[in-house]
């Protein structure tokens, strides 16, 4: 028996921030990190794991499910996932992670898991363990460290932010759901082959009676028509206006240097509901 501490990353800030603290407050622990690849991940999310994994000097071990989402779609009647039906973070991200811990577990191990809730995120919570041998602890909640605070602690290590934080807020899968309207458009202007990837499954989940589109209220083929897009940019540059027009100065950091979170344009919660070990 021993004692193992692992520590997922999605490839977004939180978990980033959380490793490089752990790495700074608590470098006695032989820490174990990995990152759940569903194998439709954005270009930028591994460029980033390569430039943690040389600050923390030690490899990010691959979880990769046994089974990719196109088996998992059509096992789910080509229905595609959504906030009601989370499918994807089940079968792609959790079960992965469970088979991996399921040998420390077997062996008697006490296994901690360290995940990047912050202190200013109440409303959140962590993997619920079943095994009295797992357990799940939160070190921003108990250091109070708040978003300002995970942006200095990747600010101040030097390992900065993830590439597509300039035009997107959220890590996970290419075609997350919880994408904001804006979001797919950048997408589609950034990763073209992405969104008619993105835009393909959906047709063929319609096509198969599928209730759920990617995007809420309309199809990516409406989505990325000319006027639509126009509208959904014309719309987000109001919104953003708006948003900036409330945002208090800080006289030590007059500049804004971390990354625009859309969420925030959006007037909703960091996430919008997404899932913790995709977006954090």
């Amino acid at each position: 028996m021993a004692d193992r501490h692992v520590l997922g990353l999605s490839g977004g800030k939180d978990s980033a921030a959380l490793a490089v603290h752990m790495r700074q407050a608590h470098p006695e622990l032989n820490i174990e990190y990995f990152f759940t690849d569903t194998g439709e991940e954005l270009p930028e999310v591994y460029e980033f794991l390569g430039r943690l994994e040389g600050y923390l000097g030690k490899s990010i071990e691959r979880l990769n499910p046994r089974r990719d989402f196109d088996f998992w779609l059509r096992e789910y009647n080509h229905f595609l996932p959504s906030p009601q039906t989370r499918w994807c973070t089940r079968k792609l991200k959790l079960t992965p992670f469970e088979q991996w811990i399921k040998p420390m577990i077997a062996a008697g191990d006490k296994v901690t898991s360290y995940v990047a809730i912050r202190a200013d995120e109440d409303y959140r919570e962590g993997y619920s363990s079943k095994q009295d041998n797992l357990s799940v602890s939160l070190p921003f909640r108990t250091a109070g460290i708040d978003k300002a605070g995970v942006m200095d602690i990747l600010e101040s290590s030097g390992v900065g932010y993830p590439k597509y934080y300039e035009w997107r807020s959220r890590s996970g899968c290419t075609f997350c759901f919880f994408q904001q309207k804006i979001e797919w458009v950048r997408l589609k202007e950034r990763h073209p082959d992405k969104f008619q990837a993105a835009k393909d499954l959906e047709k063929d989940a319609l096509e198969h009676g599928s209730p759920f589109t990617w995007s809420s209220g309309e199809s990516l083929a409406e989505l990325e028509q000319p006027e639509r897009i126009a509208q959904i940019v014309a719309d987000f540059e109001k919104r953003r206006e708006r948003a900036r027009a409330v945002i208090p100065i800080n006289p030590l950091r007059p500049v804004r240097s971390c990354p625009e979170d859309i969420d925030d344009v959006y007037g909703e919660d960091e996430g919008n509901g997404s899932c913790v070990i995709c977006h954090k």
